[in-house]
């Protein structure tokens, strides 16, 4: 079995790596049936745009030796007017309850997206970003939240079996249902 080292993002060459891995999981770039069986990633990030919300709070990777094998992008919500497809979701979060608590009064960050090398899926990489980023953040953040489109089956089981919660399901203007997740780290 490999070897897999979690850590923060911190170089340009894991930046190109992580950027190559989004795009080979893009809609566009696969499959209908893999984008169904195997799950995909929504949103296009540029080079600037990654290293700007790296800058800001590190991103967890998963590594094979040299090569970024897996990413947990943190987006904080200043972020959210440079990816105009995430705007209504920003707005939405602004105005939902959580433990009866607004979420614009928490410290929470969105999870920008999670995408795992398909040559290493099923090898609990996924869980392993998860723990990692709670063990970098969980003192400063209450929670993260994410959204997972409906039809991102794989997505939503993988998320529900590391924590995450429904906290709200909407459907955008272009149709696509999406489920609003919350994952709470602070101790019941």
């Amino acid at each position: 079995m490999t070897q897999i080292n979690y850590t923060l993002l911190t170089t340009d060459t894991e930046i190109h790596q992580l950027l190559a891995l989004q795009q080979s999981n893009l809609p566009q770039n696969i499959s209908n049936q893999e984008a169904q069986s195997q799950g995909f990633v929504t949103v296009e990030h540029d080079y600037a745009l990654m290293k700007a919300m790296n800058d800001a709070e590190a991103h967890v990777i998963a590594k094979d030796q040299q090569t970024v094998v897996g990413y947990a992008l943190v987006m904080l919500s200043s972020f959210q007017d440079r990816i105009p497809v995430l705007q209504p979701m920003f707005a939405l979060l602004d105005g939902l309850n959580f433990k009866n608590k607004q979420l614009s009064d928490c410290q929470y960050f969105v999870m920008g997206q999670v995408c795992i090398d398909k040559n290493y899926r099923g090898q609990g990489i996924f869980d392993g970003l998860y723990e990692n980023l709670q063990k970098n953040y969980h003192q400063k953040y209450e929670f993260v939240v994410t959204e997972v489109a409906t039809r991102n089956v794989r997505s939503i089981k993988a998320h529900q079996r590391v924590g995450f919660e429904l906290l709200h399901r909407y459907t955008d203007p272009r149709g696509e249902e999406w489920d609003v997740i919350v994952w709470d780290w602070v101790l019941k």
